[in-house]
């Protein structure tokens, strides 16, 4: 079954842009709803797809932060070239922690994390999400379970300095997240089977901004944007939008 790759999506409305960034493993399907719901609301918003993401796992592990950053960075240029001078960004996960690293390397109007990681998982923990990555992308592709097995073994064959990469993102934006003075709003959720959701907290109590709530969702998993909260969530990225001291 021939799998059609994840695009990036720019949804035109407003004046207002927001960056949405996706998280490790993901793609672009992970803000969409999002993007359609703000688009309905007169906001403009773009998501990107980091390099190695929404194509086959053998590819992903041949990327690292610093092919993601590129993306997120180009995807802020690719609004700003629209004539968009004023954007906001939210991000899911690892699009949380870039949401993050934008908020102290450039000008943006407000900040959306959700459910981003502060802590390091151990490596082992996200070896195994991988992984299971791997074996879902197959399973999708309609390949049946001998051989996703025996490619699921060639797969664990290939050293994974990803991880690394990943481990030293999150510690050095940790180590930053005191240097944000935009407007911040913290979205956690309580059933976050992923990261240590302490995370959100640390957030919350380090960025610098005067504007900054926090709002945890009772009910939803680590992919909050797709889980049982989506719709309250969107009134609430809303809410905050709506209050940033936009100039039109």
């Amino acid at each position: 079954m021939k799998i059609v790759p994840p695009k990036p999506f720019t949804f035109e409305a407003g004046k207002r842009a927001v960056l949405l960034l996706h998280g490790f493993t993901g793609s672009s399907a992970d803000v969409r709803m999002l993007g359609r719901f703000l688009e309905k609301q007169g906001y403009t918003s773009h998501a990107p797809i980091y390099k190695g993401h929404g194509v086959p796992p053998e590819e992903l592990v041949h990327t690292g932060p610093d092919d993601w950053w590129k993306d997120v960075m180009a995807g802020y240029e690719h609004l700003k070239n629209k004539g968009y001078d004023e954007i906001a960004v939210a991000g899911l996960s690892l699009g949380g922690v870039f949401s993050l690293k934008l908020g102290y390397t450039v000008p943006v109007k407000g900040i959306i994390p959700m459910c981003a990681p502060m802590y390091i998982k151990s490596e082992e923990t996200m070896y195994n999400g991988v992984v299971d990555y791997a074996r879902q992308y197959k399973k999708f592709e309609g390949k049946d379970d001998l051989q996703i097995d025996k490619e699921i073994e060639e797969f664990k064959k290939t050293p994974m300095e990803t991880l690394k990469g990943l481990q030293n993102l999150i510690s050095e934006v940790r180590e930053n997240v005191d240097m944000i003075y935009s407007p911040t709003f913290v979205v956690q959720a309580r059933h976050d089977e992923m990261i240590n959701t302490d995370s959100a907290n640390i957030i919350y109590n380090h960025v610098e901004s005067e504007q900054k709530e926090i709002k945890w969702y009772e009910e939803s998993g680590h992919v909050i944007t797709l889980d049982k909260e989506k719709e309250q969530l969107h009134e609430d990225v809303f809410h905050f939008l709506e209050q940033l001291n936009w100039s039109e």
